[in-house]
């Protein structure tokens, strides 16, 4: 599992996709979470602007992510 550690109270899925390198553009971050590829907290995710906070976990593409 990679950690992301954020600075702030909470940081939007999509802005996260980019953070973690696995979507390139704002336009990519959206097309993946409204796929239904993305799963936060064991639940896929279609907002884009879910806001993550420490603690949430988040799968995309066989790969894990922690908010810390």
């Amino acid at each position: 599992m990679n950690a992301l550690k954020i600075e702030s109270e909470y940081i939007t899925l999509d802005q996260m996709l980019k953070f973690a390198g696995i979507a390139q553009t704002g336009g990519h971050a959206k097309m993946l979470i409204q796929s239904g590829d993305v799963i936060v907290n064991g639940e896929v995710e279609c907002r884009r602007g879910k806001k993550l906070r420490v603690g949430d976990v988040i799968e995309v593409e066989e790969e894990k992510f922690i908010i810390e």
